[in-house]
């Protein structure tokens, strides 16, 4: 980013006892307990980051929503070493297995029962459903204790859950970017929140000392702290989260319309269009809070894009070569200033492609070399095959130390490698 104005879409302001099951032990924390000073907020951009890992000064959370952010918080906090997570979902199954994989110490009856006593509670349901949690909860708050969110909107909710918690709790709105195109409890990783990007959006109103203490606690868990404020973050997500969801389910809708009459159309379907619309997989009533509660962003975005594929549509009408290629180059240009392995709304993947022959355990055996190393391979695709010859496989990994280790064994077992 430069210190020029930032952009903004014609029609959208510029605004710079509980009753718990049994308790699990104590996991030992693996989590540094270094702690760095805070940088000052970048001249160009205003955007105050802080980086730093200090130890948990609490030992009690409530998590009320135990999806895919709602479960991975609690693991991670879990390996952290906080003693008591008490959760609550709807779904007594989901707590069920939040309970069984260590997501939370304890579970609770009601969202009353779970924030009673703790000192920071965490709301990870569906932007939809926020401020009538928030309204059945605040009762239960004492004034000291901190009341954090995950959505993915902010402008609105952070005036909502302001006014309901004001003079009950001391509320920080707060989105962690990171996701993945899979949801529910089954999907939640302890490490979902390693090296992400975690925005805070206070504002005025929001207590200093409740900022700070979330802070320490996002960053406890491996997340880059960013704030920004509300407003300026629904923008920024609209274009760079919201925006492409909803483009990527228009793409998927557009060949699901061709397929019909062209069947073959989804088996055709290659890399580059899976990976454009992954994250079409995602949660729909999620993304369906999500587009009626950032509407304003999102309306003034699409506006903004419907000109430019106008713009594109007709250089392709008239023909025009030249403004095809210079737009396409500035494109390309853009493209290449997105950081290629930064995490942010789904999980950076580390990539190698390898040439194997075509013969029973081939996959299996390249799973068992890596595994006695200790790499974990957490994605794996079989990109093209000649049957009785060979064909090339994917293999994802979460670390660029783990693509690199892997390449290496790989090749020194006389294996065909490259990295993507």
């Amino acid at each position: 980013m430069t210190g020029n104005p930032p952009f903004t879409p014609a029609g959208y302001p510029d605004k710079s006892a509980p009753n718990a099951t049994t308790a699990l032990p104590d996991t030992q924390s693996d989590c540094m307990a270094d702690f760095s000073l805070e940088p000052e907020p970048s001249a160009a951009t205003g955007i105050k980051a802080t980086a730093s890992r200090p130890a948990l000064a609490i030992s009690r959370v409530a998590i009320l929503g135990l999806g895919l952010i709602g479960g991975s918080l609690g693991l991670a906090l879990g390996r952290c070493g906080l003693k008591e997570i008490v959760g609550y979902d709807c779904h007594p199954e989901t707590m069920a297995t939040a309970l069984d994989a260590g997501a939370v110490t304890r579970t609770a009856a009601d969202p009353a029962a779970a924030v009673l006593g703790a000192e920071v509670v965490i709301l990870a349901v569906p932007v939809g459903a926020l401020g009538r949690l928030a309204e059945g909860i605040a009762p239960f708050l004492g004034p000291g204790t901190i009341v954090t969110d995950t959505g993915s909107v902010k402008g609105s909710v952070v005036r909502e859950l302001e006014r309901i918690f004001q003079g009950r709790a001391r509320y920080v709105g707060g989105h962690p970017m990171a996701g993945s195109e899979r949801a529910g409890i089954g999907a939640a990783d302890g490490y979902l929140l390693e090296n992400a990007v975690y925005i805070l959006t206070p504002t005025v109103n929001t207590d200093n000392e409740a900022r700070q203490t979330l802070t320490n606690l996002v960053q406890a868990l491996g997340s880059r702290v960013i704030e920004l404020d509300p407003d300026e973050h629904d923008l920024i997500v609209a274009g760079i989260s919201h925006l492409p969801h909803l483009l990527a389910v228009s793409l998927v809708e557009a060949a699901g319309e061709l397929a019909r009459e062209h069947p073959l159309t989804l088996m055709l379907a290659a890399g580059g269009f899976r990976d454009t619309t992954r994250i079409a997989g995602g949660d729909p009533v999620m993304w369906r809070d999500i587009f009626l509660h950032n509407q304003q962003a999102i309306l003034a975005l699409l506006n903004s894009w419907r000109s430019r594929i106008d713009a594109l549509a007709g250089m392709i009408s008239r023909g025009d070569a030249p403004g095809l290629e210079t737009a396409l180059s500035q494109a390309r240009a853009l493209r290449s200033q997105v950081p290629a392995r930064q995490k942010g709304l789904l999980p950076a993947l580390h990539e190698l492609v390898v040439t194997v022959p075509d013969r029973p355990g081939v996959i299996a055996g390249l799973a068992t070399s890596l595994g006695q190393a200790g790499i974990n391979i957490i994605d794996i695709e079989i990109l093209r095959v000649r049957e009785g010859e060979g064909g090339s496989i994917r293999l994802g990994f979460t670390t660029a130390a783990a693509a690199t280790r892997a390449l290496e064994i790989l090749r020194a077992s006389g294996i065909t490698v490259r990295m993507l």
